[in-house]
């Protein structure tokens, strides 16, 4: 009898045999598919059980958020299985936003970040909250004359001056969310005055918003979109805008962000009203 080598998957009936040792992730996440599918289960299709293989792998913190998967081919020879089964398996949680493809690039597990929209905070925040180490590469920054749209939004006169600044903003490195924001010069004087968080800035120089008012709606990258975010050109987008207040109403920032639509998520809590 030859046995497979160690780390694969030999066919054995109907099911497989996972011979498992110490190995790379890979190896490990090898090993937690091949017991996925060899289980026996005759009501599943194939390639649901992979697909639930994989999502559990990510649960089980088997491979990270970010992490490349391995390619179809290493896939369909080491699990014994053909690639229009592992091509379906990974169709399907591309479809459910558990997984990411990008042209040219290995299919990734889907870095996710859910914001609830019930609470004012910053990007910064936001991803030190959640574990991750925010970034921005700045794209341009700049004190202009109000647009007409940016002065409607600010309720500012004509003529009246902004800082704007847009950034692409990062979590672990990986592009998120492409930030436009407009601050009337009376409350930031310079733009070179924000390094990294916005609000830590307005906060010291004593403007810090205290409420918010957020539309979102779907969208799609553009070619610019795409460049920046590392998605394809009309890929879905989710679209923010949002209009921030002090505590004696007066506007202190007009912002619009395109964020990743596989990798972001806005959560709302409701109650029922008597």
């Amino acid at each position: 009898m030859r046995l497979a080598p160690a780390n694969a998957i030999a066919p054995y009936g109907a099911m497989s045999i996972v011979r498992m040792t110490p190995g790379s992730p890979a190896d490990l996440l090898i090993g937690h598919l091949g017991q996925a599918v060899g289980a026996l289960d005759d009501h599943t299709a194939l390639y649901r059980r992979l697909a639930d293989g994989i999502r559990e792998a990510i649960a089980q913190g088997v491979i990270a958020p970010g992490s490349a998967l391995p390619g179809e081919r290493e896939l369909a020879q080491r699990l014994s299985l053909s690639r229009v089964t592992i091509r379906s398996a990974i169709e399907l949680l591309v479809s459910e936003r558990v997984l990411v493809r990008r042209h040219g690039a290995r299919t990734s597990v889907a870095r996710s970040v859910v914001k609830p929209l019930s609470s004012l905070n910053g990007f910064s925040e936001d991803m030190r909250a959640r574990g991750f180490e925010p970034g921005g590469i700045w794209l341009r920054r700049c004190v202009a004359v109000a647009t007409p749209a940016e002065a409607m939004a600010l309720g500012l006169s004509p003529g009246q001056e902004v800082c704007r600044l847009m950034r692409l903003r990062t979590a672990d490195g990986v592009p998120l969310a492409i930030e436009r924001v407009a601050v009337p010069s009376i409350f930031l004087p310079s733009p070179d005055l924000v390094t990294d968080s916005l609000y830590a800035v307005l906060d010291r120089l004593g403007f810090m918003p205290q409420r918010a008012l957020q539309r979102i709606r779907a969208g799609s990258a553009s070619a610019e979109d795409a460049a920046h975010l590392d998605i394809d050109h009309g890929a879905p987008l989710l679209l923010m805008e949002r209009r921030c207040a002090l505590e004696d109403g007066r506007i202190v920032e007009f912002t619009e962000s395109r964020y990743r639509g596989d990798s972001y998520d806005f959560i709302v809590e409701t109650s029922r009203t008597a």
